[in-house]
């Protein structure tokens, strides 16, 4: 198992656990269990066993994962961009009136 398919699994999970607990002092307990999953099997030395590790993260993964994941403000797909992309004429409030 390579160094970097674990890290990136490791940095996977803890993406997903924000995406569920915003607040970084709720988040903060669920990222050092992830690490405790993560260190129990670091010695982990047979192939096989290493391929259904990844295998059973991987599902773990899947079935978690956020239906709406939180996005900075500022990264595309915020808060911030979605706004710069209506204009004026577009809001229902400035708009023509609609036709009935």
């Amino acid at each position: 198992m390579s160094t970097t398919t674990v890290t990136s699994l490791y940095r996977r999970s803890l993406k997903l656990s924000l995406d569920w607990a915003v607040q970084r002092s709720i988040w903060r307990g669920q990222a050092v269990y992830i690490r405790s999953l993560f260190d129990a099997n670091k010695d982990v030395r047979d192939p096989r066993q290493q391929q259904i590790l990844l295998r059973e993260t991987e599902k773990l993964l899947n079935e978690w994962k956020h239906p709406d994941p939180y996005r900075a403000p500022t990264a595309p797909g915020g808060t911030k961009q979605m706004g710069a992309q209506r204009s004026r004429s577009d809001s229902p409030i400035c708009g023509a009136p609609a036709a009935h």
